[in-house]
């Protein structure tokens, strides 16, 4: 005999269960974006696992968390665009957006810049998509792959004011990778340039 707490019980199961699926389901679509060879990886690189607390959200689902990590990234990515066109990241979040390790490689290279007495113009495009996403981790972790496009981006001289040309060697558009973790938000841990590989 079967008493209406095990068919709660049961039911409850079900749903977990079927939650589960829904999320994997999730996790496993593509994002139907042209084919750009080796620039976007295919969905199936996408590793989801349970889902983190938020404050904001209780427990965000794996497209949520998706949307946390990319804001996060462009966040990063909108206050180093400000410090790079400055040379400094004076009156910039940008140290809100990376770990000390991280912040220690753009601070170098804010510094060249400002020796160089270099600024930068432009727009600085990007085409980022996470590729794999463990929020069950502690701390949670993400990783971002980025088409970074350098096209319109250009080096100012401070001295002159002209726009010095760019130099031979790496393609305009070219492949960055990016580690988050999340602590009291998400933020960049390490980011990596591979001006080999174009996109």
């Amino acid at each position: 005999m079967v008493t209406a707490r095990q068919k709660r019980s049961r039911a409850g199961v079900v749903l977990r269960c079927g939650a589960a699926t829904c999320a994997l389901l999730i996790a496993g679509c593509g994002s139907g974006a042209d084919d750009r060879g080796d620039a976007k990886p295919s969905a199936g690189a996408h590793a989801t696992t349970a889902p983190v607390a938020s404050a904001a959200h209780g427990l965000p689902t794996p497209g949520e968390a998706e949307d946390e990590v990319l804001k996060a990234y462009g966040a990063m990515w909108a206050e180093r665009t400000k410090a790079y066109r400055a040379a400094t990241a004076e009156g910039t979040d940008l140290q809100l957006y990376l770990t000390p390790g991280a912040w220690a490689a753009v601070e170098a290279d804010l510094d060249r810049l400002d020796k160089e007495g270099a600024q930068m113009r432009g727009e600085l495009r990007h085409d980022p998509e996470v590729t794999t996403l463990a929020v069950g981790e502690r701390p949670p972790t993400a990783t971002v792959r980025d088409c970074v496009d350098t096209s319109a981006w250009q080096t100012l001289d401070t001295t002159t004011g002209w726009r010095l040309p760019p130099t031979d060697g790496p393609p305009a558009r070219y492949v960055a990778t990016a580690r988050l973790e999340h602590g009291e938000r998400w933020t960049v841990t390490e980011y990596t340039e591979d001006r080999t590989r174009s996109c």
